[in-house]
């Protein structure tokens, strides 16, 4: 019986880690189950439902190219031509640029989507439902990791258990289900999370995607103007159409 003592610890490095990954879930669920109120995004919410706060950065720099306000240079960079921002996006952006008022758009968009502005937007789309809470989506990501670990060390044991030499008045093969026990308990766990979390994106709650939906149909039905932001905060900069402006974010791609 020198292979139980294997067994039992496959049984609780499965067991504990099951545990963990179904509470994480149980409260992420019931996150993400309540209900928000009446609620019309802007583009600067439907930017970081889609993309995060890249997006944000990136919709706020090209809705000032398009305004005149910044130039973007299919060289990779930005230029102030209206210093004064008229929301807190547009200052973060402005400020990110420097008081020379010239700067490359990599550093530029990153510090722009790590500006207070965003993380407020992001607090506000949390409260609301909107938003998935990093905490939240950490600890399911955290416990999905710790299962798929438990299945390893489960493998492992079953195989130190099998190779073991010593004398057993058991089968190997029934051995090898009693191991078979746990390791389908670990994988069960990992295809629920797979299935629970694949309607799920990365930045929003369910209700959040709807919304998006929502306003990707009423783009639809709204000026030139309006629909091209929408599409650039739904879609990113792939959707820029200007050939100097998808050059601009080119350049800052290879270079950032």
């Amino acid at each position: 019986m020198f292979w139980v003592p294997f067994l039992l610890v496959a049984w609780v490095v499965a067991a504990v880690a099951c545990t963990r990954l179904c509470l994480a879930a149980v409260r992420a669920a019931a996150a993400d189950a309540q209900e928000p109120a009446a609620h019309d995004l802007t583009l600067y919410e439907a930017a970081f439902l889609s993309g995060g706060p890249a997006r944000v950065a990136d919709l706020t720099l090209v809705s000032m190219a398009r305004q005149r306000r910044l130039l973007l240079a299919h060289t990779g960079w930005a230029t102030v031509v209206d210093p004064c921002g008229r929301d807190e996006m547009e200052r973060s952006v402005i400020g990110a640029i420097g008081p020379q008022g010239q700067s490359r758009i990599a550093p530029v968009r990153t510090a722009a989507a790590a500006a207070d502005a965003v993380r407020h937007l992001a607090d506000r789309l949390v409260g609301a439902g909107l938003a998935v809470p990093d905490g939240a989506r950490t600890t399911v990501s955290a416990g999905v990791r710790q299962v798929r670990g438990a299945a390893a060390a489960v493998t492992a044991l079953g195989a130190a258990a099998l190779l073991t030499p010593g004398p057993t008045d058991v089968p190997r093969t029934l051995v090898a289900l009693w191991f078979a026990l746990p390791l389908a308990l670990t994988l069960s766990c990992l295809v629920l999370a797979r299935i629970e979390a694949h309607p799920y994106s990365r930045w929003a709650s369910p209700a959040g995607q709807r919304l998006l939906t929502a306003l990707a149909r009423r783009a639809d039905d709204s000026g030139e103007d309006l629909r091209y932001l929408i599409s650039v905060a739904v879609r990113g900069v792939r959707a820029v159409g200007e050939p100097d402006l998808r050059a601009a974010f080119a350049h800052r791609d290879r270079t950032g």
